[in-house]
């Protein structure tokens, strides 16, 4: 149980980055850090269960663009907080729940897609695939609802700022996630 506790904290770290952006722009309260923390936890948890279920059958188109989906989709999120970040602050308040769930949810598949492909070794672990995909997903929600919180306090000092260099951060990660799959 050790290597998939060492596989969940690995998996969690793309998810903790966003975590702790959308902190830092996000609503600064609690509940915020719990539903943030339990949309990466349930995506990090469901995908290496698909990852396992599609097998080998699927691993070479699914490592073929997994990396160019996850590059668009972080940057598509990055680039809109950049634009938020530059632009006037006249948004209505549905409109921003609406922008909050569906980039939480785009943000929480595009770095768990990493967690498809390991999901597909889990067998060699010699770990219950059941029980990994909830250490996974308890992981990433615990880890990602701290760095939330961590996220909300930077932010009362840096303001727009921090939006800015989470767009940028966000960029920067689909960026790398792209750089690493081409250069394999």
């Amino acid at each position: 149980m050790t290597e998939i506790l060492i596989l969940a904290v690995g998996l969690a770290m793309d998810a903790v980055a966003v975590a702790l952006v959308r902190g830092s722009v996000g609503e600064h309260r609690p509940w915020r850090a719990i539903e943030v923390g339990l949309f990466f936890g349930i995506a990090q948890g469901v995908m290496p269960l698909a990852g396992w279920a599609l097998g080998t059958a699927f691993a070479d188109q699914i490592a073929a663009i997994g990396h160019w989906v996850a590059f668009l989709l972080l940057a598509l999120l990055g680039g809109r907080m950049i634009h938020e970040a530059l632009g006037a602050d006249d948004d209505a308040a549905g409109s921003k729940a609406r922008s909050h769930y569906a980039g939480l949810a785009i943000a929480a598949v595009a770095t768990s897609i990493d967690a498809a492909a390991a999901g597909i070794a889990l067998p060699l672990l010699d770990a219950p695939v059941a029980l990994s995909c909830l250490m996974i997903g308890g992981v990433t929600a615990l880890l990602c609802a701290f760095a939330y919180v961590g996220g909300m306090r930077a932010s009362e000092r840096l303001g727009k700022w921090a939006e800015l260099a989470g767009g940028v951060i966000l960029i920067g990660l689909g960026t790398k996630i792209l750089i690493e799959h081409l250069a394999r």
